[in-house]
């Protein structure tokens, strides 16, 4: 189960025969149609572990809050949902929620505090193995991780809520937001069994959407609930996510109008797209980057006795500099993603205004450079055949990639030209992407190329930790104790400000020792039909508060 949550998380799928209402009667259909890459397994926001499945099933479970994106900050600003408000104590141990009273599950039962209560209880069972197990850190938890209820909540009445955190916790609401679901509908079913319980498909909701129905690897169709507190007449009636797993297909039906909306649009097909009169293209900064991993340890050894021994290869800071100097990112950004991006010089996405650390400079192609640093660690061609050499030991290594990616194939080619031209060998090979990933976090590549989403609000722990087998996302083996110290401090640190200053001086670190090759930060392209009316594209996504759409008809 954590496998395939990571597994989903790092593929970052952001983005059948549909009704004929919007092919043939586009004037009838008061509704949007979004094309998407691959069908769900889940809507049941327990097991929504990919991004798709997220997206959608927040629209048919509301949360306690909802959030936007604030651009000039780069933070996320709390607003009402099934919360109308809501109050810190004035030590901040505790927070008292007042709920809507006008919420009613689509079976007509009322939304109580009860559910909130239940849902934390399911979403932190050990049994139930839930996207956000383990997550709840700031609030009073067993040793299995599962909430203690007598101790965290507190109800008042029905439509209020006092939640308690732990005396060390830095409570945040982001940690406390959880799509809530019904506890009459899920409260007897056992929980080892509640990920295949029919119910995950046709449930009740509180959305502002139902589900209308699921045609498996073809669309999935909701319907407005009118009964929302959410739903406003004049605003979209139908939301479709049409499955098209060609992303020329995809792109072909956008053109053609069969789909309204469509992300991850490459950079190369802009152009063609300006030409179509009734398309929007919006280019939004991204928290996605692209890297090339250099195993910092040495897999085989790690693989067997999970000793950390550095590798023979990138073990040494100075060469994972020098290989960051000789490759040209610039010309991989501008050739195939026509600068829609930026070069990358660390973990931290230009969007967190607030705690990038902007004094940082991107290290710039420099071949020669590259070759000096390699000289100084003992890397140099005794031989004369072209390819360095050290200890009788060649730098020759196989760069891995997953499959079906055109971007990373093309980075690739480039990379290893740059490489040769300093006299390392690179061999590329491509895995299909399950076997790709499955071996990237068991960390037996010596380097490979993938790329990360950088979770809002920022959080570096699980990425740069050096505790391995709790922070399986430090697939590189990061070592490095004075960030392991900055990060423990971020955890209790109260302040914002000084929280903001620990991670500028956690980003000087890796900036140093440069256990990645930080490439680039990607651009999310999302092309819109201008049919759609009142879309707001954030780094958030495209399809967020799309209750508040309309169409024009």
């Amino acid at each position: 189960m954590r496998f395939k949550q990571i597994y989903f998380i790092l593929l970052l799928l952001i983005i059948g025969i549909l009704p004929a209402c919007n092919t043939s009667s586009p004037t009838k259909f008061n509704g949007v149609v979004v094309g998407i890459s691959s069908d769900v397994e889940s809507l049941n926001p327990l097991f929504s572990f990919t991004v798709n499945e997220g997206n959608i099933s927040e629209l048919l479970y509301l949360s306690p809050l909802q959030f936007q994106w604030d651009s000039s900050k780069g933070e996320l600003i709390p607003q009402p949902m099934l919360a109308k408000s809501w109050q810190w104590s004035k030590d901040s141990s505790s927070i008292t929620f007042y709920f809507r009273k006008n919420v009613k599950w689509t079976d007509g039962v009322p939304f109580t505090v009860k559910d909130v209560i239940f849902s934390f209880d399911v979403y932190s069972d050990p049994l139930v193995q839930s996207r956000l197990f383990g997550t709840f850190k700031s609030l009073y938890t067993d040793s299995s991780q599962h909430i203690n209820l007598a101790k965290t909540f507190k109800v008042v009445n029905p439509y209020e809520l006092i939640i308690n955190f732990r005396k060390d916790a830095v409570p945040s609401l982001v940690d406390i937001n959880i799509p809530i679901i019904p506890e009459h509908v899920f409260k007897n079913v056992d929980r080892k069994n509640l990920i295949t319980y029919e119910k995950n498909h046709n449930s009740v909701f509180d959305g502002a959407f139902y589900l209308k129905k699921w045609n498996k690897n073809q669309s999935i169709i909701l319907q407005a609930n009118k009964n929302s507190f959410l739903y406003k007449p004049g605003n979209i009636d139908r939301l479709i996510f049409k499955v098209i797993p060609d992303y020329t297909s995809r792109l072909t039906q956008l053109k053609q109008g069969e789909i309204d909306l469509m992300e991850d649009i490459r950079a190369d097909d802009v152009p063609i797209l300006r030409n179509s009169n009734n398309l929007v293209i919006t280019a939004i900064k991204g928290r996605e980057y692209d890297y090339i991993g250099w195993n910092n340890l040495n897999p085989s050894i790690y693989e067997k006795s999970k000793k950390i021994v550095s590798n023979q290869f990138f073990g040494d800071y100075r060469v994972r500099t020098a290989l960051t100097d000789a490759i040209n990112r610039e010309e991989i950004l501008r050739e195939f993603l026509d600068n829609h991006g930026e070069i990358a010089y660390g973990p931290v996405a230009p969007i967190f205004k607030s705690e990038l650390d902007t004094t940082l400079i991107p290290r710039s192609y420099d071949p020669g450079k590259a070759k000096e640093l390699l000289s100084q660690v003992g890397w140099r061609d005794s031989n004369n055949d072209g390819i360095l050499d050290k200890n009788g030991k060649k730098f020759s290594f196989t760069l891995y990639i997953p499959s079906g990616n055109p971007r990373r194939q093309f980075a690739a080619s480039i990379i290893q030209n740059n490489l040769r031209i300093v006299g390392i060998e690179v061999k590329i090979q491509s895995l299909e992407p399950e076997v790709f990933f499955g071996k990237m976090f068991d960390k037996k590549f010596n380097a490979w190329m993938a790329g990360w989403s950088v979770p809002i609000p920022l959080d570096l722990k699980p990425y740069w930790n050096s505790n391995l087998k709790e922070n399986i996302l430090n697939v590189a083996g990061y070592q490095n104790h004075q960030v392991n110290t900055l990060l423990n401090k971020i955890d209790v640190e109260k302040s914002k400000e000084k929280r903001n200053n620990l991670n500028k001086k956690i980003q000087d670190i890796i900036y140093k020792d440069e256990p990645f090759t930080f490439l680039y930060w990607i651009d999310n392209i999302v092309v819109y039909n201008k049919r759609i009316k009142g879309i707001n594209v954030t780094p958030l996504g495209a399809v967020l508060h799309c209750w508040n759409w309309s169409v024009n008809k």
